[in-house]
């Protein structure tokens, strides 16, 4: 039978190359569900290709929008968070893709595992702001998320058929993204346009802004920690400028795995959407011989602080990741309206996570109030910029 799929924030980054990776392998995969958040335009193209059983609107505006654009279809139209969290409890669905970028894909991701859900998890904050409730769940629901995240995807493929108590470290790679080896005088007069051209990968904005200021790889720590159930100091990160090594584990004995291939989100969301199953495709693939060598190097955190930031917020547990990442996604939404300088973005973060208070074991409705509280000490922030308009 076709797996059934419930697409969360399919007009995004990963949405898209979901549904391209869906339309490699039409007698694998159908589209149960399709969600966005504001482009309608694309969810209604999308909608009127795939014909899922149902699409999902957030951004209540857009509804009526869709809901006439699709009158003369079978499709149900729903707009809103809860009916988000409803629909993807629907006996229909077999597997979940929740790539609903921050804080926002929450939510939606617990109401899946509460219903003994399959999920692919595509959206890191879920894991960074709530990982032990979310894996709790998972675990007592007998469920295995299954990483997106190219790094994650990387460990996961290197852990198969290994076990959890042979792992001594796991290293994840990052690119360095478009400022390697600049220092803070050369990055104090950084503009939005700069910062989105990474060198490597093809990705949505904020995802692309973060890995500029290495805020992503942080949160990959984070993320790794509660899927993989490491102790902190069993993560560290490496610079690798050419993303051909995705990330590695090493083992207890000294031997390395890694997982290798060209910088293509493809690849580790159709091993998500096709597990335990490694499907073929027709992607272009990595030759040896069209790279003279690979390089590594040790971050800089001195100059990209919001490395050190999220490293000491995972040390420091409870609450913190929950304030790191409410922090990270106000500060890059405003520099990506020029309302904030970029390394003014590090300044703000860590002030947030100086005054809001600490919880050391939060349930949901800590979290909740945590992200509302930090987002609003954050704005306070932003508006006291000299960049804020």
């Amino acid at each position: 039978m076709k797996k059934r799929l419930a697409i969360l924030g399919s007009t995004g980054s990963v949405g898209t190359q979901a549904l391209e990776v869906v339309d490699q392998h039409p007698g694998l995969f159908t589209v149960e569900i399709l969600s966005a958040h504001s482009n309608d335009a694309l969810l209604i193209e999308q909608a009127a290709k795939y014909k899922p059983n149902a699409v999902v609107v957030t951004d209540e505006t857009k509804y009526d929008t869709v809901k006439s654009a699709l009158a003369n279809s079978d499709i149900k139209v729903f707009c809103g968070a809860q009916s988000l969290c409803e629909v993807v409890q629907w006996d229909s669905v077999d597997l979940v893709l929740a790539a609903i970028v921050g804080f926002a894909g929450l939510h939606s991701t617990v109401a899946a595992l509460q219903a003994g859900k399959q999920v692919a998890i595509a959206n890191k904050e879920t894991l960074v702001v709530a990982g032990e409730i979310v894996m709790k769940l998972a675990q007592e629901k007998n469920i295995l998320p299954l990483p997106v995240d190219s790094e994650h995807s990387a460990l996961f493929q290197c852990l198969v058929g290994e076990r959890a108590d042979a792992i001594e470290k796991i290293i994840l790679t990052a690119s360095g993204g478009p400022f390697l080896g600049k220092k803070t005088n050369f990055l104090v007069n950084v503009k939005k346009d700069h910062a989105l051209q990474h060198p490597n990968w093809a990705m949505g904005a904020k995802i692309t802004i973060d890995s500029a200021t290495l805020m992503n790889k942080g949160l990959e720590m984070i993320e790794a920690k509660w899927l993989f159930g490491l102790q902190n100091e069993q993560i560290d990160v490496v610079i690798h400028p050419q993303s051909i090594i995705h990330s590695l584990v090493q083992f207890r004995d000294g031997s390395l795995k890694a997982q290798m291939g060209l910088p293509d989100m493809k690849l580790p969301i159709q091993y998500a959407l096709g597990y335990p199953q490694r499907l073929s495709n027709d992607f272009k693939r990595f030759d040896f011989r069209e790279y003279g060598s690979f390089t590594f190097e040790a971050p800089d955190y001195k100059t990209f602080r919001n490395l050190a930031l999220a490293k000491d917020a995972m040390y420091k547990g409870g609450n913190a990741p929950c304030v790191l990442n409410a922090a990270n996604e106000v500060v890059v939404n405003a520099f990506l309206q020029n309302k904030v300088g970029f390394l003014e973005m590090n300044d703000i973060i860590e002030s947030a996570l100086q005054k809001i208070s600490f919880i050391e074991a939060p349930v949901m409705a800590d979290l909740e109030q945590t992200d509302a509280e930090t987002r609003k000490f954050t704005e306070s922030l932003v508006k006291k910029s000299q960049l804020y308009s």
